[in-house]
């Protein structure tokens, strides 16, 4: 048996070699991240995200490290689909206009990006009022979990990246998601700085939100998308899809709820002037 000295030995050898273990990951992360995005994923961002040649030069150095970093962390797998640079670099980019100028980790909950060709299906048990559980179908276009995956339909991310002033957009939608899951399930409240801003947001956010479903009740037109109305997790994403992509007309209508988007991903969208 060792006697006290040499388990106190073994121990220090342990927790030294875990310590250097862990200093070096952190080291070589640091390398790999602070390389600069290459010049061959720059021109996909030109001719794939519009919005991309708008941005000031700061914001796009930002944006540039944020995805370097993504693509070192996340797995892209393709689901009948052959995962090529121009679906990680774009699907990079889009997700990373969401922390763009936020200190927060790099989606750290995140480790996987399925992609498919097209609308997917998802299986989902449903429990009746009598406690019956039966297996529902739904054709999506884009899931997120709270278990490090998200999963889209890669004509469909074309398309929100073909017409960036639409208000729909599948990555900037469940990557909303993947924020609101950052304190667990998603709520339409993620994570924030201050309890007042937790008291603030929840005020004008349910605000919103009924309002939303009171103007669909009487069948009047909104900016907000209908999808919205159904919880407020989908109210959170369909908002930040606006927020990005029509942030005046956001603005104009719903000044409050714009006021806290802004704060939330500390930009302004409105300055993405001349987006085509």
């Amino acid at each position: 048996m060792l006697n006290e000295v040499e388990v106190f030995s073994l121990v220090f050898i342990l927790v030294s070699l875990f310590a250097l273990i862990a200093l070096y990951k952190r080291k070589r992360f640091k390398q790999i991240t602070s390389q600069p995005l290459s010049d061959e994923y720059k021109q996909l961002l030109f001719a794939r995200l519009p919005i991309y040649k708008q941005l000031s030069p700061q914001l796009k150095a930002d944006l540039e490290h944020k995805i370097v970093c993504f693509l070192h962390t996340k797995q892209f797998i393709g689901c009948d689909l052959t995962i090529t640079d121009e679906i990680k670099v774009t699907i990079a980019a889009e997700a990373c206009l969401l922390i763009i100028n936020r200190s927060s980790s790099c989606y750290a909950q995140l480790k996987w990006i399925y992609v498919y060709p097209s609308v997917f299906i998802a299986k989902q048990a449903q429990r009746n009022e009598y406690g019956i559980v039966s297996t529902k179908h739904r054709h999506l276009l884009g899931e997120s979990w709270a278990n490090g995956k998200v999963i889209l339909a890669w004509d469909s991310v074309e398309s929100g990246m073909a017409n960036f002033h639409d208000g729909q957009n599948v990555v900037l939608h469940e990557f909303a998601h993947q924020l609101d899951q950052e304190n667990g399930n998603a709520n339409g409240a993620p994570l924030l700085y201050t309890k007042d801003g937790y008291r603030i947001w929840s005020q004008v956010f349910s605000e919103e939100f009924k309002a939303l479903q009171q103007s669909l009740a009487e069948h009047k037109t909104s900016l907000i998308d209908r999808y919205g109305a159904t919880n407020p997790a989908e109210f959170f994403a369909v908002v930040t899809e606006l927020f990005f992509e029509c942030p005046e007309q956001l603005a104009q209508q719903h000044a409050e709820l714009f006021g806290l988007l802004q704060n939330y991903y500390r930009l302004d969208p409105r300055s993405w002037t001349g987006i085509e």
